[in-house]
């Protein structure tokens, strides 16, 4: 057996109970250090700030399932849901960190949606997770019909590219840290139209 056929056999045997215990405990340790003073002089921002970055690296991971399948054989289709959650579980908290906690004010979040573009951004890729989230039970599947579903979850090629935008636009200058992330993105979303043409043609 190859080494793919070794991981995948592993693979197997984890439940992916674990992958969401795992996956939500950061968020646990952000709030911790909010409330002890170990998010430095600003720790609203910083908690909003890392909040929204884990949620773009769980959207990330997600994306790369496929194209790490296809180019691999290492298989994780079936946390590609956990990770999916996980990224919107963040991605919420980030936003309600930013409603609740920040602005403070109904009309405050009306009014930098509109004129703050980067929130702009970021709203649209949170409002085009949303079905998608809502849409992540077996039951779903069953009453949508797999065709549509998956339609409907090709929404998330166009809400990952737009958190990353929004993380590039938020940050003062032109920072290597965020310019990273939407490479990589569009190098995952690259490598997938590449692979899909490959399968036609093949």
């Amino acid at each position: 057996m190859d080494l793919a056929g070794r991981v995948n056999g592993g693979l197997r045997r984890v439940p992916t109970c674990p992958v969401y215990l795992l996956g939500v405990a950061p968020a646990v340790w952000f709030f911790w250090l909010g409330f002890t003073g170990g998010l430095g002089v600003e720790p609203i921002s910083e908690l909003e700030h890392r909040l929204g970055l884990t949620g773009l690296q769980f959207l990330i991971a997600g994306l790369a399932v496929t194209p790490l399948r296809r180019l691999t054989g290492i298989n994780l289709i079936r946390f590609r849901r956990a990770l999916g959650l996980i990224a919107f579980f963040y991605i919420l908290l980030h936003l309600l960190v930013w409603l609740v906690l920040d602005l403070q004010s109904v009309q405050r979040v009306a009014a930098d949606i509109v004129k703050r573009p980067y929130i702009t951004v970021g709203m649209a890729g949170f409002l085009l997770l949303v079905p998608l989230a809502l849409t992540s039970t077996n039951r779903a599947i069953r009453r949508m019909g797999p065709v549509r579903w998956r339609r409907l979850h090709r929404l998330v090629y166009v809400a990952v590219p737009l958190g990353a935008v929004h993380f590039v636009m938020l940050v003062k200058g032109w920072q290597l840290e965020p310019l990273l992330y939407l490479i990589g993105v569009l190098a995952l979303l690259a490598a997938r139209i590449r692979l899909n043409r490959r399968r036609v043609v093949a």
